[in-house]
């Protein structure tokens, strides 16, 4: 069989597909980084102005379960801040795996070495490899996401029913 550029060509694009699908998994985590990022920030913020608040007075006892959610929800969110970070390094490594591959495959025509076609395959399916431990990553990041929300809601809802008088 003659290899043409055009067979290079084609062979070089499921890497490059895999890179701009990788991309926009990137990005799409790197928002939720900065989201989570945000709610610690935000989060710590609240607990400093208690801490404060606690140093001229005494807080009440609606202020001092608010500071154990914080604690709990920042100590959840510096955990998700982690498994975010860990898919964001696993796509972007796909990234140069799939870039790799690339190379590979433009330099498997430039030289016709035979040896080069099983070496693109290897680095491609590390790549992938990679691509799902990323996602499996960002799979338990949007669990533990869920997490924090039912203790958001819990603490809320118990907060609000044990204020509600009974008759």
């Amino acid at each position: 069989m003659e290899v043409t550029i055009v067979n290079v060509i084609q062979a070089m694009l499921a890497p490059g597909i895999m890179i701009s699908a990788c991309g926009l998994l990137i990005l799409g985590m790197n928002n939720k980084y900065s989201m989570v990022v945000n709610r610690i920030r935000a989060l710590d913020e609240e607990m400093r102005k208690m801490e404060a608040k606690a140093r001229l007075q005494p807080l009440d006892n609606d202020e001092l379960i608010r500071c154990d959610s914080i604690n709990l929800q920042t100590d959840k969110f510096r955990y998700r801040v982690k498994l975010v970070r860990n898919a964001v390094v696993f796509y972007s490594t796909a990234v140069a795996f799939f870039i790799v591959t690339s190379m590979i495959i433009g330099l498997q025509f430039a030289v016709e070495m035979k040896e080069l076609q099983a070496a693109s395959v290897l680095v491609f399916l590390t790549g992938m490899t990679c691509v799902l431990v990323g996602v499996l990553f960002a799979a338990r990041e949007v669990w533990k996401g869920y997490q924090i929300i039912k203790i958001e809601i819990a603490k809320t809802y118990t907060h609000v029913r044990d204020q509600v008088p009974t008759s």
